[in-house]
């Protein structure tokens, strides 16, 4: 179940949502399937990434994603597709990420609740 979210909070990922582009799971599951050179990134807590998270993907906690960022992807090119429980935190994210000049950056609307709904595969560390 979702976690009711405070009224300010809600209204700074709507204004984040309005600069961001949004991805769905089913299109980010189709882009792995192929095998399309994306970056996956898990913002969700250190302790949500070791208990299960998308195969290949990095962990980049939201705390500490716009420091760490560019050590991990140099490239501001690269394909990165961000999640996290449902969406929101990986919009917050991605609004920065695209101020500090990556240009391909999508957030995965519906996050990892909505993946594993889609009962598709899930790893652990």
């Amino acid at each position: 179940m979702a976690p009711k979210h405070s009224p300010g909070f809600l209204r700074i990922v709507e204004d984040a949502k309005r600069r961001v582009r949004e991805v769905t799971i089913d299109d980010v599951k189709k882009q792995l399937d192929r095998g399309d050179k994306i970056i996956l990134v898990d913002v969700r807590e250190e302790s949500e990434y070791a208990a299960d998270h998308l195969p290949g993907a990095i962990h980049l906690g939201k705390g500490v994603i716009e420091r760490d960022i560019e050590d991990r992807v140099p490239d501001h090119n690269a394909a990165l597709v961000l999640y996290c429980g449902g969406g929101f935190r990986s919009a917050l994210a991605a609004d920065n990420l695209q101020k500090m000049g990556y240009k391909n950056v999508l957030s995965m609307d519906g996050g990892v609740r909505g993946w594993r709904e889609k009962s598709y595969p899930m790893t652990r560390s």
